[in-house]
């Protein structure tokens, strides 16, 4: 390790430590009351150069302290000649690095080290109750991560906020520290974010446009509204961090805890936790981003674009379509010598010669004369008649739906009482077993029988439960619908933010070209909705077999 500081070669090094957890056990382990010690030690006994090395408010499990590091560095360069602590807890909290350190590390260079408190004096000869010592230091910070972690586990149960601080976007309120609400000027760019992703736009991208505009990072964000020191690059945003915040769940208003967890109070590394693990509770604070929205963007997401490698072109409709033949998705086609009419899509399982499906592609200019016509036919539908556009929507979508759920809601209701009643025979079957009444024999195989109906029954009600759950977002879903109609009534071109608010996918079939005509179906799943059954010439794009344009 290198320093800019300059050490005589004869250090006294005058280790101190306090993690937030010692703090809480008073004056006593402070860094003031700990450097109190270790220098009126060295000094009445006559230590030479006394240096202090403190790491405040950090753990004794890890040993990538600050201060430690650089009196190890010292150490290895051999200008520290003795190490003072208090006590061996100081030192760490891991006895087996303790161990090593005391063991070996010192011992190879012949640095002498000394625990006040413990009576510990490598120079005065082993003590043999400094290993129980190290390993009841270690037995303390377990006790107190499980503590921490019981205290942790109530809180994000009970919904609170695990985080120390709100994500971009929220600001804790000034009345209750355990509330969030909205930051407007950082949502401000959020709601931007999540606008350039729907018209598109990659993290990558969205980085470019954002450092263009000369729009504060987060880190200089904080720093200007907090009034501290603003970092060099005020404006260069990373793509990491646009990532972050686009698939932050939070922004629809909710809280989700338990997202990570540790192996062991040793390991700083957080791994991602399981779906069931974590705990998502509505309606916590503001949202900045609409639910619907979010899952659109995590769709996006999921179906990443990226522009054909023979031009910097990006298709509109990427990401979108899928062969109505082997469910591949079809790629864009172009090239830096082809016209905006030449682009295409093909299927990608034709494209890459594999031999699993025909050769069947589409041109943009089509798609895009479609698609729009498509979303006038549909706007036309629901200005006329809103009534009963929602009529045909709901019949094509919920009707046979709506007979499901009533049906698994009666299966809901038997099965949470068949559980109930199972409760009650586990209870009446234990008392028969106590009492002689029913040999332990037969007890265990009725009760292994009943338990595995229990389990299945609550299994199949949780599956039940979501399918109802699941009609009930879906009749709402409407409504978000209907507000996008509103929203681009007129339109006279596509852009990537109405296709993508619009289209969920659009399904390509292969070409008939058996009239002599290039026939070509193409089925549209419209967000929130899904399909909706048209005649069956409006579903098909026709041109002439020769066509430049077919």
């Amino acid at each position: 390790m290198t320093t800019t500081k300059k050490y005589p070669d004869n250090i006294t090094a005058l280790y101190a430590r306090l993690s937030q957890e010692d703090a809480l056990d008073g004056e006593s382990n402070s860094i003031a009351n700990q450097k109190k010690i270790l220098l009126k030690y060295a000094t009445d006994n006559g230590f030479p150069n006394p240096t202090f090395f403190i790491d405040d408010g950090i753990s004794g499990v890890t040993f990538d302290r600050p201060g430690w590091n650089e009196m190890i560095g010292l150490s290895e360069a051999g200008k520290v000649k003795t190490v003072i602590v208090k006590d061996m807890s100081r030192m760490g909290r891991d006895y087996l690095k303790v161990g090593y350190y005391t063991e070996s590390f010192f011992a190879e260079r012949d640095i002498r080290y000394i625990a006040i408190n413990d009576g510990v004096d490598s120079d005065k000869g082993d003590n043999d109750f400094t290993p129980f010592r190290n390993l009841f230091n270690d037995f303390y910070a377990r006790d107190t991560s499980k503590k921490i972690r019981a205290v942790m586990r109530a809180k994000g149960n009970a919904g609170e906020h695990l985080c120390t601080n709100p994500p971009y976007g929220y600001m804790k309120s000034p009345d209750n520290k355990k509330e969030w609400i909205v930051d407007e000027e950082a949502a401000a760019v959020v709601k931007r974010i999540f606008d350039l992703c729907i018209a598109g736009k990659g993290p990558m991208q969205i980085a470019k446009i954002l450092t263009a505009n000369k729009v504060l990072t987060v880190k200089a964000y904080y720093a200007k509204r907090d009034g501290n020191p603003m970092p060099d690059n005020l404006y260069r945003w990373d793509y990491k961090s646009i990532t972050g915040i686009l698939e932050r769940p939070e922004y629809t208003g909710c809280t989700v805890n338990f997202k990570t967890y540790s192996k062991s109070h040793k390991l700083k590394k957080r791994l991602q936790n399981a779906p069931e693990n974590q705990r998502i509770f509505l309606n916590t604070q503001p949202a900045i981003i609409e639910k619907q929205v979010f899952e659109r963007v995590q769709e996006l997401r999921a179906n990443k674009r990226r522009p054909a490698k023979q031009a910097e072109r990006q298709g509109l409709f990427s990401g979108l379509l899928y062969c109505a033949d082997c469910g591949s998705k079809l790629h864009f086609a172009t090239g830096k010598n082809m016209t905006p009419a030449q682009d295409c899509y093909r299927c990608s399982r034709y494209k890459s010669n594999t031999g699993d499906c025909t050769m069947h592609f589409i041109r943009e200019e089509t798609l895009k004369l479609f698609v729009r016509q498509r979303i006038f036919d549909v706007t036309a539908m629901f200005i006329d008649d809103i009534q009963g556009f929602q009529k045909i929507v709901y019949q094509q979508r919920f009707t046979e739906a709506e007979k499901a759920v009533k049906r698994q809601r009666k299966e809901l209701e038997q099965a949470r009482k068949r559980i109930t009643e199972l409760d009650r025979i586990f209870k009446r079957i234990y008392e028969d077993d106590i009492n002689g009444t029913i040999s332990h024999e037969r007890f265990l195989k009725l009760s292994a029988e009943y338990e595995a109906e229990q389990k299945e029954l609550t299994e199949s009600v949780q599956k039940e439960q979501a399918a109802v759950d699941t009609y009930e977002q879906d009749k709402s879903d409407f409504d978000s619908f209907a507000a996008i109609i509103r929203k681009y009534v007129g339109i006279r071109e596509l852009t990537p933010t109405i296709v993508n608010e619009f289209v969920k996918k659009i399904i390509v079939h292969a070409p008939d070209k058996s009239s002599g005509h290039r026939r070509q179906k193409i089925e549209i799943v419209w967000n929130f909705i899904g399909e909706l059954e048209q005649d069956e010439d409006k579903q098909t794009v026709e041109r002439q077999r020769k066509s430049r344009t077919a």
